[in-house]
Parts: C-alpha cells; structure tokens; sequence
C-alpha cells in the first residue's frame, strides 16, 4: 500500500469527532481510535511494513507498549525477525510480576513502538522501567503523533520520536482542512 493510501485509509477508519478525554488529560474535539486500524490486517501489516522503513540500526528488540503497541511491534517482529517485548504499564502483582514479557533485554537496543502519541507520558514512564532493568532505548516509533508537544517531551527524555504519520499529514491526505 502507497504512503498516501495508507493515510488516507487510517484516517477514514480511526478518525473520530466529538469531546474525547485523552491520556494525557486534555479533552480534544477529535481523536483516532488505533483500534480501528489495529484490528483490520491488511492495515496493520501496511503499517508495520512502512514503520519498519524508519528502523534506527542498530536496533535488537521491539518494545510494543500495553495494550496499542502490542498488535504493531509483533507484526513489525514478524516481518523483520525481532524480537518483541510486551511493556505493561505496571508490573502485574502475579505469576513472573513483570512490567515487560519476552526475552531478556537487559543491554538490548531496544525501540519503543506506540500507536498514538499526544503528550509522549506513557512513552516516558515506559521508558524509564525499561531502562532500570538495563535497556538500552534508540528510541521510539508511533503511527500517530498528534503533534501536541510529545516529540519535545520525549526529547527531553533523551528519546527520538519518529512517526509514520503526523496529524496535519493525515488531515492532508483527506482534504480536511488544518486547524
């Protein structure tokens, strides 16, 4: 699927209109349901495979974020052979009580995979359990970033966000108008 095709296509299955609480605590007008282009397969496997296009080198691990980034870091694992850790956002109270399942990362490069990307919080607080059990974060890939400041915030943090897509490049896509 072509860069543009696939915008489009997220854009017409994930864009919502209304007053919606976001992650961050913001309430937007708008907002993209990942679900919608994460339960559809020819969408997802579109996504993992142009997500794999902005691979840093160097990169041994696969981090999907519970519970958006899971359905892309696995599908971008099954296509470039990766490995992938599933990073819950607290460590379950039972069984192995980890904040991440998989294989051993300690002094892996690893990247960070999300679905949508506002403020970059849970990126942050992901990264920071990530790293105190001896990652080694390259930095981290979302399908959108909503251009609401999380690029910056995660640069602070020392980690480099690249999007598939902006916001305004799916508004774009569209025909809609910017705002």
């Amino acid at each position: 699927m072509k860069r543009d095709e696939l915008a489009r296509a997220i854009f017409e299955v994930a864009h919502l209109t209304g007053s919606f609480l976001l992650r961050s605590g913001v309430t937007s007008h708008e907002y993209f349901d990942k679900y919608q282009f994460e339960a559809r397969p020819k969408l997802l496997d579109a996504i993992a495979r142009q997500l794999l296009e902005r691979l840093p080198a160097g990169v041994e691990i696969l981090a999907g974020l519970e519970l958006g980034g899971v359905p892309i870091a696995t599908m971008m694992s099954h296509h470039c052979g990766l490995p992938s850790v599933f990073v819950r956002k607290k460590a379950k109270e039972y069984g192995t009580a980890k904040v991440a399942e998989g294989p051993d990362f300690s002094g892996k490069k690893i990247l960070i995979v999300e679905d949508v990307v506002t403020s970059g919080g849970q990126i942050i607080l992901s990264a920071a359990d990530l790293r105190s059990l001896g990652a080694d974060i390259v930095g981290a890939v979302c399908v959108i970033d909503r251009e609401a400041g999380g690029a910056a915030k995660l640069a602070e943090h020392g980690i480099a966000l690249t999007p598939l897509f902006t916001m305004s490049e799916l508004k774009t896509a569209v025909g809609e108008p910017q705002r």
